[in-house]
């Protein structure tokens, strides 16, 4: 008798990370800068947090181990802000590097590390889309400063090796290096509650769309969709709470990204997470409003090979399996969020689909989408539908 074979087929790998959550976190913070080595740590924020009163509760926890902030920190990372980082990195002769602040903090850090390390132009150390249509990634080989992130807003990209910030001209620049995943992360309830509710919002929006992606990939294993369906579990009895609730509510959510961001790394994202870094940077609108928006019409082209997915998206939030297809249940819950429902909302023309469509299929991610894309034109079809 033969035996018979699992259909289960995976590896699974978890990076090392440490979480220190709660009010005495900082002092966990500077237990981790010592337990690495780090002498001269640079915090990296945006000016806003530069400014604020938890930074200077940071600073006193911190002491002599802190060399000093950078406030270069922006919205979608352009290059000239991560440029500044670098130098600042130089001049204080940092040994660490402190993120404090949402995703956009996060990135530039990691993107200063890498530039400075392997002391190279990021233009020249992204992935990049070749003739053939497959992507090359050059391998960033220089020792990279320790990251250690304190978070404001609940972003998933705190957890991540890869990296995506926007030149002069806008063009989205993608790099990899597990070398600057974080150390560790420590979340804060006075820094959990200073970012405006609009923002933590959308940035739990960014992970909602993200866990449901990977929770529907082909590749989603056990331990993944663990992660994932936890994250959706807690987006889903929390983001109706973020406006009123109190800090625990955002505690919560920021949780939930982080869950988010460590179960995506087998699945990946896909289509949505495409047309949002397409769309947003035309419409200088955060990824998760565009993810929103676009989320259910990617997964209804996903459907013919995602369907099997669909019971752990419809039981991760709430419903009952078989009642409804998941594209039409997470429409439903996002019908229920005060953010805009179509692209025309956020000032998108018609005019504009096809040129989003012809830079979504020079994005690195759409070769990680579960269904493949064909062309330029089935991205605008289902971009039409989105408008």
């Amino acid at each position: 008798m033969s035996e018979r074979r699992s259909a289960l087929s995976y590896q699974y790998v978890a990076p090392e990370l440490r979480v220190y959550h709660g009010s005495d976190s900082l002092v966990a913070l500077r237990r981790e800068l010592e337990r690495n080595a780090c002498k001269r740590a640079a915090v990296v924020c945006g000016r806003t947090v530069s400014r604020s009163e938890e930074l200077g509760m940071l600073r006193e926890s911190l002491g002599s181990l802190v060399v000093g902030v950078s406030a270069t920190a922006r919205e979608h990372s352009p290059v000239a802000g991560v440029d500044e980082t670098v130098r600042f990195l130089a001049e204080a002769q940092a040994d660490a590097i402190v993120a404090v602040g949402g995703g956009s903090a996060a990135v530039t850090a990691r993107a200063a590390a890498i530039a400075a390390g392997e002391k190279k132009p990021l233009a020249q150390l992204c992935t990049r889309r070749l003739a053939d249509g497959t992507f090359e990634s050059p391998r960033l080989n220089a020792p990279k400063l320790p990251q250690f992130v304190v978070p404001t807003t609940p972003s998933t990209a705190f957890v991540k090796a890869g990296t995506a910030v926007h030149d002069e001209a806008g063009e989205r620049l993608a790099l990899f290096d597990p070398k600057t995943r974080a150390k560790a992360i420590f979340v804060h309830p006075r820094f959990v509650a200073t970012a405006p509710p609009e923002l933590a919002q959308s940035a739990t929006l960014n992970a909602f769309a993200n866990a449901i992606e990977a929770l529907t990939s082909p590749n989603c294993d056990p331990f993944s969709e663990a992660l994932l369906m936890q994250a959706l579990r807690l987006i889903n009895a929390n983001l109706q709470l973020l406006r009123d609730g109190g800090v625990d509510v955002r505690e919560r959510l920021v949780v939930a990204a982080i869950l988010c961001g460590r179960g995506t790394e087998q699945g990946g994202t896909g289509l949505a997470s495409v047309l949002a870094h397409a769309i947003g940077r035309r419409s200088h609108v955060a990824n998760g409003i565009v993810n929103a928006i676009v989320l259910p019409h990617t997964m209804r082209y996903n459907a013919p090979v995602t369907g099997e997915r669909d019971p752990a998206v419809i039981e991760a939030l709430g419903g009952l399996p078989g009642s409804l297809p998941a594209s039409d249940v997470v429409q439903r819950f996002l019908a229920r969020v005060d953010a805009p429902k179509s692209l025309r909302e956020i000032g998108v023309t018609r005019e504009d689909l096809a040129p989003i469509a012809d830079a979504a299929m020079l994005d690195w991610f759409i070769s990680r989408n579960a269904r493949a894309v064909p062309d330029a034109a089935t991205l605008v079809g289902l971009l039409d539908v989105a408008w």
